[in-house]
């Protein structure tokens, strides 16, 4: 990617969570979202817009609970199969990093400047990504790929030193 990328778009399931679905007779009531995600994207918003995107309808007040009023970031519910169109309908594609795990994901990578995928996603966006995370949906892999992108196009992050500013969703100081 030779344009600095001005936008993040994350799908939200199997990302920042672990992907899985859970039913009970009411239908689904709970997903699982990992550890450090939203602190690792709170040190990247300096740098560049954060949003997230959705397929899952019918688990969106879920996901909206967590990503719009918890970690007060936007959230759409956009189709796994137009998401490309979506993002190019808003957006300098090339100017987007895109984060996904699913066998659509594939050709959104191939249409924005850089995209990642996480250890446990489909083996054909594995292949397609840009860059791969360590980790797994729901597992840290987000606050993994937030530093690898300060790293690679910003400045990178360094634990000994609380940044300034930060809203962050723990405190630096006692």
């Amino acid at each position: 990617m030779r344009t600095v990328p001005k936008i993040f778009i994350l799908d939200v399931d199997g990302v920042m969570t672990d992907g899985k679905l859970y039913y009970t007779r009411r239908g689904k009531e709970f997903k699982v979202f990992g550890p450090d995600d939203h602190d690792a994207l709170s040190l990247l918003k300096p740098y560049m817009e954060v949003r997230f995107v959705t397929g899952d309808k019918r688990g969106l007040p879920i996901s909206r609970r967590r990503i719009v009023t918890d970690m007060k970031m936007p959230l759409d519910l956009v189709s796994t199969v137009r998401r490309l169109e979506w993002i190019a309908g808003r957006y300098d594609p090339r100017e987007v990093v895109y984060m996904g795990d699913g066998i659509f994901d594939p050709f959104v990578f191939g249409g924005v400047g850089y995209s990642i995928a996480t250890a446990d996603a489909d083996e054909g966006a594995r292949r397609a990504a840009d860059y791969v995370t360590r980790r797994s949906g729901g597992e840290r892999a987000v606050a993994e790929a937030a530093l690898h992108l300060l790293k690679k196009f910003f400045k990178p992050f360094d634990p000994r030193r609380a940044p300034k500013g930060l809203k962050a969703s723990g405190r630096w100081q006692a």
